[in-house]
């Protein structure tokens, strides 16, 4: 008590001083919680306002991702089958198709198609190029 007394040192000042920066500390925490918070919204907002929405009718033609294809063949080659022809779209997303090759229904999660656009091809045959020597005039 004499170390005290000889410091000038008051404990009721030091335990309110103690007190006062645990409460700034904790504003502190409060207030990077609440703009983090405000960051996600935003962030969230931002890219749901990109996001295209995908809506399909009956009688639509259509592109179908094969996702089997991206594990096994060249980075060049497309992923996407088609044109396939739309039957049904049920409220939740799934989407019944028709192949106009062999008339073969089946239905598929409306994710992975995207409209077809008359005109738009993609090309599947691989053209063979012939590679010879560059024939040069010097020789």
């Amino acid at each position: 008590m004499w170390a005290i007394k000889k410091l000038n040192l008051d404990l009721d000042k030091a335990g309110e001083n103690h007190f006062v920066q645990l409460n700034k500390l904790e504003e502190l925490q409060n207030d990077t919680y609440d703009n983090a918070k405000i960051y996600k919204e935003r962030t969230n907002a931002f890219h749901d306002k990109h996001i295209m929405k995908k809506s399909f009718e009956p009688g639509q033609k259509a592109w179908l991702f094969n996702s089997r294809l991206k594990f096994f063949l060249g980075k060049l080659r497309t992923k996407w089958e088609g044109p396939y022809k739309i039957i049904y779209v049920s409220p939740h997303g799934e989407v019944e198709i028709k192949s106009l090759k062999d008339e073969k229904t089946f239905k598929v999660n409306g994710q992975r198609l995207k409209p077809y656009i008359e005109g738009q091809a993609f090309q599947r045959d691989v053209e063979d190029a012939l590679l010879v020597d560059p024939i040069y005039l010097d020789d």
